[in-house]
């Protein structure tokens, strides 16, 4: 990127807790696979060199990831950057999946051997922001939280998230320890947190962090300009799919023709839109392309008044978007059905 092309990304403080990150993070996971084939460490660590270059400093990747090789990737990358500049996230929860669902852990026990792992894989002495990547219904989110807390107070992490969780859960969890941070998917084509979800994170001081703020890269042509990979886990997405899919390359024509508007591309007028929902709000796209990093970066330079918000808004009713957010067996544990039990108090 030339020097004078070159976008200044600022930091902001990501809930009140005292967590600054780069106003863009960067979403590690495609590099293990799951979108494309996974990358080679050393591509992989080359491009989250080239990010952090260019003033991303929030990394985000979680224990499940490439079967744990996506931690190993950005701990080796770590190793070539200064590390007190980086701010550094991995989630835990999931086990592992199953063609009835996905299996979720929240125990005391589970909570603490895979921070010991994540801490081992990414060879690192802390974690900035430990997520449950999915709550376990099972499991009071007290206890969950109790040895999160611990945790905290050990030193082994400094602030504690949580992803995909109810508004009850979100309330018991935070008064249990501060959440800095709740990661959901929310893009123009998914808003259903807009309603409860993003005022209850205000009122309570919570950042938020969306995942897949292109629309799973829908916004960027995935699907519509390039055909998805065989190995992509999105030829089974709902949206990706025969009718729906013909239906939603609508919506992209509308955005790619507001884009036109703006002098950007579509993925960008996609992501500034995710951008300029507040000052709280830090999407985390991924890429495995460094032309599509500087593109993701290069959404900074959008700048939307509320009218733009609103057309832009309004071209992706969200009535109009065929098909479900997520794969059916991924459903259950989304943040509608994220409750825990009361915790039972010993007597």
């Amino acid at each position: 990127m030339a020097e004078e092309q070159r976008v200044q990304i600022p930091m902001v403080k990501l809930g009140n807790q005292g967590l600054q990150v780069s106003k863009l993070g960067f979403g590690c996971m495609g590099l293990s696979g799951g979108y494309n084939a996974p990358l080679s460490d050393d591509i992989g660590i080359s491009i989250i060199k080239d990010a952090f270059s260019k003033g991303i400093t929030f990394l985000d990747t979680a224990d499940i990831y490439g079967a744990n090789a996506n931690e190993v990737m950005v701990g080796k990358a770590l190793k070539q950057l200064p590390r007190e500049n980086i701010q550094l996230a991995t989630k835990f929860g999931i086990v592992g999946m199953e063609p009835t669902g996905v299996v979720v852990n929240g125990t005391r026990e589970y909570v603490r051997a895979c921070c010991e792992a994540s801490l081992k894989r990414l060879d690192v002495e802390y974690i900035d922001l430990y997520y449950q990547h999915r709550v376990d219904s099972s499991v009071p989110i007290e206890e969950t939280m109790g040895e999160l807390k611990k945790l905290v107070d050990e030193g082994k992490i400094k602030y504690i998230g949580l992803s995909e969780a109810s508004p009850d859960t979100i309330r018991r969890a935070h008064a249990v320890h501060p959440i800095t941070s709740l990661q959901m998917e929310w893009s123009l084509w998914t808003r259903d947190i807009e309603e409860e979800i993003v005022p209850l994170c205000r009122e309570l001081g919570i950042g938020l962090v969306p995942y897949s703020p292109l629309g799973r890269g829908f916004f960027g042509g995935k699907g519509i300009l390039e055909s998805l990979p065989e190995n992509s886990f999105l030829t089974g997405h709902p949206r990706f799919k025969g009718e729906n899919l013909d239906k939603n390359k609508n919506l992209y024509t509308r955005i790619e023709n507001l884009a036109g508007k703006h002098g950007c591309t579509p993925a960008q007028l996609a992501l500034s839109w995710v951008l300029h929902q507040g000052d709280d709000v830090v999407p985390i796209p991924g890429t495995t392309k460094i032309k599509n990093l500087d593109d993701n970066i290069g959404a900074l330079r959008v700048k939307l008044t509320k009218e733009d918000l609103k057309e832009v808004s309004d071209a992706v009713p969200t009535d109009e978007v065929a098909g479900v957010r997520i794969h059916d067996n991924m459903y259950s544990c989304t943040w509608k059905f994220a409750n825990t039990p009361p915790l039972k108090r010993s007597t």
